[in-house]
C-alpha cells in the first residue's frame, strides 16, 4: 500500500496535482512592481525636468532604465522563481558583452594614438 495523506492522496498524486496548476503569485506582487515601475519612469523623466546634464544625467538614466528592466525581467517574466543554471543562462551572456565592450573602448585610445604617431594626423 502507498503512504496517503491527511486528505487521502498519495505525495505522488499531490506532486503531480502541483505540477498541473503552476505557479500563482500573489496580484499585490504585480501592483507593486507596476507602481515601482511608475515611480522608476518619473524619476527618469524628472531627469530631464530638472535639466540635468552631463554624466550625471546619463548615469540616472541608465540606472533607471536598468532598474526597471531588472524589475520586468524578474517578476514579469518570471525570472525571479527560475533555477539559478537558468538565470546565468540567460544573463551572464549580455553582461560579458557589456565587459567586452568596455574593454574595447579602453582599447581604442591606444590604437588612435598608435595610428596617429605611425601615420600622422593627415587622412
Amino acid at each position: 500500500m502507498s503512504e496517503t495523506t491527511a486528505h487521502g492522496q498519495s505525495p505522488q498524486v499531490k506532486a503531480l496535482h502541483s505540477q498541473v496548476q503552476g505557479q500563482q503569485h500573489p496580484i499585490r506582487l504585480y501592483l507593486v512592481v507596476w507602481g515601482l515601475l511608475f515611480v522608476l519612469s518619473a524619476f527618469s523623466y524628472m531627469v530631464d525636468y530638472l535639466g540635468i546634464q552631463g554624466y550625471l544625467r546619463w548615469f540616472l538614466i541608465l540606472l533607471f532604465m536598468m532598474l526597471k528592466a531588472g524589475l520586468i525581467v524578474a517578476v514579469f517574466m518570471h525570472m525571479a522563481w527560475e533555477r539559478l543554471a537558468l538565470v546565468y543562462a540567460i544573463l551572464l551572456p549580455p553582461v560579458l558583452v557589456l565587459v567586452f565592450v568596455a574593454l574595447m573602448v579602453s582599447e581604442s585610445n591606444y590604437t588612435i594614438f598608435t595610428r596617429l604617431a605611425f601615420f600622422g594626423a593627415a587622412p
